[in-house]
């Protein structure tokens, strides 16, 4: 079992069952998902750059990333509709907690000039969002293998009924927010 998750079930759903003052412990928030997207507007021009951006995905996450294709073809941008842009991966589950750990505990601290993350960025369903700059951060991406740096978001879907629910079970969890 995942360590964070472990550690959710014996020591979290308590105190926050504890904390919200929640009268049943199946209303406790938690982790449904993680989704990590990367969007490359390049990719039309360049192919190889959507190839490099899937393979990196899937050794940071573990799972295999799904090429997200256009919706709309917009002229400006001679974007057609089927094209790849971009790149994503859903975790639930165990590999959803293992991502976080890793993301909370050893990513995160690698990030240049780090004050902790934004407390705003919740969508006022208990989710959360983070952007983040550059793919550099994770241990698992080769250095020397890198062609661009890519930025990705990481969205946290919870059972949080407000964004007050889903900032505890984040807090608790250890996401560093910013005072």
């Amino acid at each position: 079992m995942a360590r964070l998750k472990e550690m959710y079930q014996t020591e979290l759903v308590p105190q926050l069952k504890q904390d919200l003052q929640l009268k049943n412990i199946m209303e406790v928030p938690r982790v449904e998902k993680v989704v990590v997207n990367i969007g490359l507007g390049e990719a039309i021009q360049n192919i190889k750059v959507l190839e490099s951006a899937v393979d990196e995905l899937s050794r940071i996450t573990g799972q295999k990333a799904v090429v997200t294709k256009a919706k709309k073809s917009i002229a400006s941008f001679k974007l057609r509709e089927g094209m790849p842009i971009g790149a994503m991966v859903t975790l639930r589950r165990a590999r959803a907690y293992e991502f976080l750990d890793r993301l909370i505990n050893v990513a995160l601290p690698r990030v240049r000039d780090f004050k902790g993350v934004s407390p705003k960025a919740f969508d006022g369903r208990g989710n959360y969002t983070l952007g983040i700059r550059e793919q550099l951060i994770f241990p698992e991406i080769d250095l020397d293998k890198i062609e661009k740096v890519k930025g990705l978001n990481v969205t946290i879907v919870t059972t949080a009924r407000n964004d007050e629910e889903g900032r505890a079970l984040l807090a608790a969890m250890g996401m560093p927010f910013r005072k």
